[in-house]
């Protein structure tokens, strides 16, 4: 018997749908999703959906190239989720510029948005500066940009 392998989410067409279970840890005192760990659920479904397309974050910065960078965030909480929710994190690539990408993203309960979300993501040098994201990272976000957000 071959050992567990992590979670992976999926696509459906331009959209990547990524499944997260709320934990006791995730909530606050009253029992509700403390507001930032929608940033952890997010984040680890950005992650994800790069590595669904081919793009090696790890192998890209231990060669010095560079990571990605949040630089900016537009969020809108709607509705709290709880202990023991299941949620999902859909998130579609709106835009990719030379030095960065917007990918939009919405936590749902099943057809409920419960939080809305737009993230710029900036390729930047070890030292912190913007540079041109890899080329191949560019062609691996066609077949997934969602055209009709242009």
């Amino acid at each position: 018997m071959s050992p567990p392998q992590p979670y992976q989410g999926h696509f459906d067409g331009t959209r990547h749908y990524f499944a997260v279970r709320v934990y006791f840890e995730d909530t606050d005192f009253s029992g509700v999703v403390y507001h930032a760990r929608y940033l952890h659920f997010m984040e680890r479904a950005r992650s994800d959906m790069l590595a669904c397309v081919g793009i090696d974050q790890r192998r890209v910065h231990e060669e010095g190239a560079g990571a990605y960078a949040v630089t900016e965030m537009h969020i809108k909480y709607r509705r709290p989720a709880h202990f023991d929710d299941a949620l999902v994190v859909v998130s579609t690539v709106e835009a990719v510029r030379a030095a960065s990408c917007d990918i939009h993203q919405t936590v749902t309960r099943g057809s409920e948005i419960l939080v809305e979300a737009t993230v710029t993501a900036a390729f930047v040098s070890p030292d912190g500066k913007p540079r041109r994201q890899p080329a191949e990272w560019v062609a691996a976000f066609q077949p997934i940009l969602n055209r009709k957000a242009v």
